[in-house]
């Protein structure tokens, strides 16, 4: 799933942000010893964090049917995780860099969900919409500074780029087989022991037990 995404936002880079550049997309994380090997312009689309939406998380389960319109399982709905890239130009002078970092913004904030002709594989297969959102703020409990930090590099201006995309659980529930039969009610008579009993399990006089008879026999 994950390298169905990657493929999806290496073609949006090039056929839509930046069609006919040239530039070169990686997924490699952009150390410092990376950038000294780097000898051509390079947009990095690197992924930084994985987790779960929790947002769009849905309960219950699904009803999958035949042919003939019988359930045949019950699966859970998807589940959507979110990829946060990190999203960043490299040349050798700063302006080109933000040129390129301007051309990927006004690319990727056209949509407000990765196309569905760029997806692939079981991505594509789910039908599902995949959101993506721009630029927005990071959470509280990640900051990008801590990114590079752990990266050891320095502070670079770049993109956040986040898709939430649909993922099978695999949590299936077996139907049972259908109903071929109606409901059957069936009556039998009961001896005269059982009919000297009432419901709640007392002893019931001789001569309550006409009655008794006449009520076990109309149950």
């Amino acid at each position: 799933m994950i390298h169905e995404i990657d493929e999806a936002l290496r073609r949006l880079v090039k056929e839509e942000a930046l069609p006919s550049s040239g530039v070169e997309v990686v997924f490699e994380a952009p150390t410092k010893e990376w950038a000294a090997r780097r000898n051509a312009p390079t947009v990095n689309v690197y992924l930084y964090d994985i987790r779960e939406d929790l947002r769009r998380r849905s309960r219950g389960l699904i009803n999958e049917y035949d042919e003939q319109g019988r359930v045949v399982q019950r699966i859970a709905p998807p589940r959507y995780i979110k990829l946060s890239y990190l999203v960043t130009a490299w040349t050798q002078r700063p302006e080109d860099e933000h040129r390129l970092l301007s051309a990927l913004l006004l690319g990727f904030i056209r949509f407000d969900a990765v196309p569905a002709t760029l997806l692939t594989g079981s991505v594509a297969a789910i039908g599902l919409p995949v959101p993506m959102t721009v630029a927005l703020p990071p959470p509280e409990d990640r900051a990008f500074a801590d990114v590079w930090s752990a990266l050891g590099g320095e502070l670079k201006p770049s993109l956040d780029v986040v898709v939430s995309t649909p993922l099978h659980s695999g949590q299936v529930v077996a139907a049972g087989p259908p109903v071929r039969e109606g409901l059957q009610v069936g009556l039998s008579d009961i001896s005269d022991e059982e009919a000297a009993t009432d419901v709640a399990g007392h002893h019931v006089e001789d001569a309550a037990r006409p009655a008794m008879r006449r009520r076990a026999a109309g149950r």
